[in-house]
């Protein structure tokens, strides 16, 4: 029986992903094999000796400590993607809210409640409107900073809204190339971006490089009068230097996922409350995939989408699987497999990766392999930890 600790509220539909013969689920599991969690602040001591993986139903992971779990040995699972949609729509909001004073206009018109005078209301919205004139969309230019599953849906939109788009990423995937339509211009560095965006939309991760990203320097590669919007992560924008573009006109507006002090209320300014994935197709999407990783993790040792270990899926064969773990060491594969040929197990298959400081085995074999084979493999010097499955189960 395999347990999963839930954190936060996970949508039922990923719930429902865990058989209930074979899993126990809840918030008050003891000595789980997986978390599962959205938001909640994972702390070191809450990750057991029991815990293999951790699943965060979303794409961003720093409320997880991903270097103390690579070091034990834990796999953390993330699901980009899963609520790129949503995040997409929300994005395609703010252009909007940026370019047409809607905020303004809604609130104008709520300030009217107390009017009875039909004709009169009509009066004087008429006279009124013209504080709210914006710009249209069409024709004009969006630097797109991140071209990933949110980046390539938003850049695709903006095509469709009839805008010229601009993309940067140093680092884009294969797949997310082919993700991206052949209209999008793509851009050698950041400042020619910027140079030549009327508005900049930041998808990129929260990592060491794109923190602070956005900066007094970057600030000033911007086009005067320049919209900046940011449903990546709050730590990517120097709130500081931004607050100085806004006051002297060089930013016009910012439109956000995530209000801090010192911008919330600028008049330049509109924050929303982490909406990003508040959608219940995108909490679906999220639990499911979150779910289903590590189902396919407890289950067979197959790894995808995580943050700290490489992808390595073996289809299951007869017989018998390990699933080892080991500091990404030379020599290790070869120890493992010389302990096996000295006891004469024949391995029908096998698969070999690294990522970083880990390295990743799936073995699989024709007979079942003893315990005290196990703790040999174990006990070999960078060995972080062993899984046995009988026909991947």
């Amino acid at each position: 029986m395999h347990k999963i600790r839930t954190f936060n509220q996970i949508a039922v539909r990923g719930l429902d992903r865990f058989a209930r013969d074979s899993y126990e689920v809840g918030s008050e599991i003891s000595g789980p094999h997986g978390i599962l969690l959205r938001s909640h602040k994972l702390q070191v001591d809450e990750l057991s000796a029991s815990v293999r993986a951790v699943a965060r139903a979303g794409a961003g992971y720093n409320n997880v400590p991903v270097e103390a779990c690579t070091d034990r040995g834990i796999v953390v699972f993330n699901t980009p993607g899963a609520n790129a949609n949503s995040v997409k729509e929300l994005v395609l909001a703010a252009l909007l809210i940026a370019s047409r004073d809607l905020v303004g206009g809604i609130e104008f018109v709520n300030s009217l409640a107390g009017m009875d005078d039909e004709a009169e209301l009509n009066a004087l919205v008429e006279a009124e409107k013209k504080r709210f004139k914006g710009h249209e969309l069409y024709g004009k230019s969006l630097g797109v900073v991140g071209l990933g599953a949110i980046g390539s849906l938003v850049a695709r939109a903006a095509l469709d809204l009839g805008m010229d788009v601009y993309g940067f990423d140093p680092a884009i995937s294969v797949d997310a190339a082919w993700r991206l339509p052949s209209e999008v211009q793509r851009m050698e560095n950041l400042p020619s971006l910027f140079a030549r965006s009327d508005y900049v939309t930041l998808h990129v991760p929260l990592i060491e490089e794109t923190r602070g990203l956005i900066n007094e320097e970057s600030l000033r590669s911007f086009r005067r009068g320049s919209v900046l919007l940011n449903f990546a992560r709050q730590p990517i924008v120097d709130s500081a230097a931004l607050e100085r573009a806004l006051d002297d006109g060089h930013v016009s507006h910012y439109v956000a996922d995530f209000p801090v002090p010192g911008l919330t209320g600028h008049p330049g300014v509109r924050l929303t409350p982490h909406l990003g994935a508040s959608t219940e197709e995108a909490e679906e999407n999220c639990a499911v995939m979150a779910a289903n990783q590590l189902i396919d993790f407890l289950e067979t040792g197959n790894i995808n989408n995580s943050v700290n270990f490489p992808v390595v899926t073996l289809e299951v064969n007869e017989g018998y699987r390990l699933a080892v773990t080991n500091r990404n060491v030379p020599g290790m594969l070869g120890q493992m497999t010389s302990v096996l040929a000295e006891r004469r197990i024949n391995v029908i298959d096998m698969l070999n990766k690294s990522r970083g400081e880990v390295a990743y085995n799936l073995i699989d074999l024709a007979e079942k392999p003893g315990q005290e084979l196990i703790e040999y493999i174990r006990a070999i010097e960078s060995v972080i930890n062993v899984r046995e499955f009988e026909n991947g189960s």
